[in-house]
């Protein structure tokens, strides 16, 4: 299983926010370059970047950090999500480096972008779902749709998608621990390989995500605030099971 230490950009600068509301938030620095160097060098072998601006707004004008964050990153492939909404859009952010780009809202909005953009561009493209009470929640989670979480999963494997970025939104920021029930259900009924996040708050949590099938773990507020050292981590997850 693999680890992904979370950089989540708002106004050029690092943050976490609790249950992706923008109010609640915590800035962590003001350079998330000198985060993504951070974590490239305890060992992670990918990053999960997220532009909440992009999310809320729909507008990249977090692009230069993104762009930063790849040259600091200095070869560990780097994921980004936050509005994206076109083959435009995933196309000027490849031109950044980016290795892949998530798309989240696209996905229920524009379900023909992400079919269109799995064909092009395969393997590359990851579907970014975010749940709150089983169903989707969409424009940085502020608007719940009527469509289930396992049912989109079921629709972007249908049209070409690989891999998904599950979170429960009521457990994001929180460091209550994953909702596993709500992502084993993921992995055993979506038909796509989860990235489990929303709530990893200790190595037991990551344990567990391994245990029931999912093929990565975002690491946020816990590993800002010290309660996962994630080098440790990457050696725990490399070593046992």
């Amino acid at each position: 299983m693999i680890l992904y230490p979370a950089i989540d950009i708002k106004d050029g600068k690092c943050v976490r926010l609790l249950q992706g509301r923008a109010e609640d938030m915590t800035v962590y620095g003001d350079d998330p370059a000198l985060m993504a160097e951070r974590w490239c060098k305890a060992g992670a072998e990918r990053l999960h970047v997220v532009d909440l601006d992009g999310a809320f707004t729909g507008e990249g004008k977090n692009l230069p950090a993104a762009k930063r964050i790849v040259e600091a990153a200095d070869g560990v492939p780097v994921q980004l999500g936050g509005g994206i909404r076109s083959l435009e859009d995933i196309e000027r952010r490849f031109d950044l480096g980016i290795a892949r780009v998530i798309l989240g809202t696209a996905a229920i909005s524009n379900p023909g972008l992400v079919e269109a953009a799995a064909l092009r561009f395969p393997g590359r493209i990851v579907a970014g779902i975010d749940a709150k009470n089983g169903f989707v929640a969409v424009h940085g989670w502020v608007k719940t749709t009527h469509t289930s979480a396992v049912k989109l999963a079921n629709q972007l494997a249908e049209a070409g998608v690989l891999e998904c970025v599950f979170t429960d939104i009521a457990r994001d920021g929180m460091l209550e621990g994953v909702s596993i029930d709500a992502t084993r259900e993921m992995v055993e009924k979506g038909n796509l390989k989860v990235i489990a996040s929303g709530g990893v708050s200790s190595l037991e949590d990551l344990e567990k995500c391994r245990q029931i099938g999912c093929s990565g773990a975002i690491v946020g507020k816990a590993m800002y605030d010290g309660r996962i050292d994630i080098a440790e981590a990457i050696r725990v997850m490399k070593t046992e099971g």
